[in-house]
């Protein structure tokens, strides 16, 4: 399992979902309040906020390499907080919205790994800004996304897989720290 497997136009996040359904059969899944958007009824976030120019473009360069729009996945099957997945690993939802309405962590508890998707990011790809982080360039609702992080309260992971960023190694109760500390003093902590 990779960071990329884990891993903000919709290309990053949606990718070849319908493409790889079509052609091979492979079940799509969200969460149920993500539904409409995984459909392209409802539009992503949007905004850039900051922006440093050569992520920027690292950034832009990679949606062109890969497509800036995707199509929309025409069949979803949907899941909601709490509920453990038949998928191998047997991961369990957590819903942490902010990022998005249904944004969900997949927590596999017997590999120690959480997949938080942008709940949390360790590397902002529109400023550069490395180290464990909201994501507020790409949210719908950074409040919400902050308060979320309560979620991950008392949930233990010694691997974390972001959305954008390395994986971080130093457990998700760090991770949330570090994120919670930036966010208060709008400051991102170097990933050192």
């Amino acid at each position: 399992m990779s960071a990329r497997s884990c891993s903000r136009t919709r290309s990053d996040h949606i990718g070849f979902a319908e493409r790889i359904r079509t052609e091979r059969g492979v079940p799509i899944r969200v969460h149920e309040l993500d539904e409409l958007r995984a459909k392209g009824r409802v539009p992503g976030p949007r905004g850039l906020g900051s922006f440093k120019l050569l992520p920027l473009l690292e950034f832009l360069i990679f949606g062109l390499r890969n497509g800036l729009r995707s199509p929309p996945i025409l069949e979803v099957a949907t899941f909601d907080d709490g509920a453990t997945l038949d998928v191998p690993g047997a991961p369990r939802v957590i819903h942490v919205p902010g990022h998005t309405e249904g944004s969900a962590a997949l927590h596999f508890v017997q590999r120690d790994v959480i997949c938080v998707g942008d709940a949390l990011v360790t590397r902002n790809v529109i400023n550069g800004a490395e180290g464990p982080q909201l994501f507020p360039n790409f949210s719908t609702d950074n409040e919400l996304a902050f308060a979320s992080l309560a979620r991950f309260d008392g949930v233990d992971a010694r691997l974390v897989l972001a959305g954008h960023g390395a994986p971080w190694d130093r457990g998700l109760a760090e991770a949330v720290r570090l994120t919670r500390e930036s966010w208060r003093t709008g400051t991102t902590t170097p990933a050192g």
